[in-house]
């Protein structure tokens, strides 16, 4: 396999964006292939069915535009998705899901006791992060909670508003999140509202950056397998099953002017 392919990345929106951008950061020489999801989203309200159905879907196109390793850049898609995509086309490329890095970085700290996670519905009903913490860590407390409303308000582009804040602000005080000391956003989408959580917790909790801690497990799996690009022929190329202005103008505000937006049904 050749290290000049692309790294192809998919999300049910504009969530997955934050963990390209941070892969891009981290890895400028790489192309990246992003597939957003949009005639499906958001994936936390679907059915595990469907969203392995969505997932392999997405999965089988990003192999057809020859990438070299596919990320799925959403928590949801992980929690349901992952070992199908690793049994169905592990065996063609390396399959990186958001999860797993997280949950690594964070025991590996061994700083933190009580540890609170938001999500969507799904992700937290699949109790992923607590049963893999638990694995690693069985004395680490996880209080997992599910935010619902916050992946379709960041879609809306609600971000710093007065609805924001109210939705934030009521979810977080929520006593099931009560004494945590830090936060793991299960959603590719939250770190678009990280400053806002961080606002409300004024220092007193770690919020845990997933977009970053995925990018450097991309950098280090590449690494591992000799397949990092070497040589600077980047152009990202990004598509949506279903066009929305939203996502053109969240791309742009990440990639500036590299994007190149294309409506593709899978």
């Amino acid at each position: 396999m050749s290290s000049s392919l692309p790294i192809g990345i998919f999300d049910s929106g504009i969530g997955g964006l934050t963990v390209a951008a941070a892969i891009s950061k981290i890895l400028p020489n790489e192309q990246l292939i992003y597939f957003g999801d949009t005639a499906h989203l958001p994936y936390g309200d679907k059915s595990p069915e469907a969203i392995k159905d969505y997932s392999i879907k997405i999965a089988r196109f990003l192999i057809s535009q020859d990438c070299k390793m596919i990320v799925i850049a959403c928590n949801t898609a992980s929690s349901h998705a992952y070992f199908l995509l690793k049994e169905e086309i592990g065996n063609l490329l390396p399959v990186i899901n958001v999860i797993d890095p997280v949950v690594a970085s964070l025991v590996s700290k061994k700083k933190y006791r009580n540890v609170g996670v938001i999500g969507t519905r799904s992700t937290i009903q699949s109790d992923i992060y607590a049963s893999k913490i638990a694995l690693s860590d069985p004395s680490i407390e996880v209080r997992s909670l599910a935010t619902p409303l916050l992946a379709p308000m960041i879609e809306e582009g609600f971000i710093n508003s007065n609805i924001s804040f109210t939705i934030i602000n009521s979810y977080l005080s929520s006593p099931k999140l009560k004494n945590i000391d830090s936060l793991v956003l299960a959603c590719t989408h939250y770190p678009l509202i990280k400053t806002e959580i961080e606002q409300y917790y004024q220092g007193n909790v770690d919020i845990i950056n997933t977009a970053e801690i995925v990018a450097d497990h991309v950098n280090d799996k590449l690494t591992a397998l000799h397949l990092l690009n070497t040589s600077k022929t980047r152009q990202h190329r990004f598509y949506v099953s279903d066009y929305t202005k939203s996502f053109e103008e969240s791309t742009r505000y990440f990639f500036g002017k590299e994007i190149h937006l294309k409506q593709q049904d899978v």
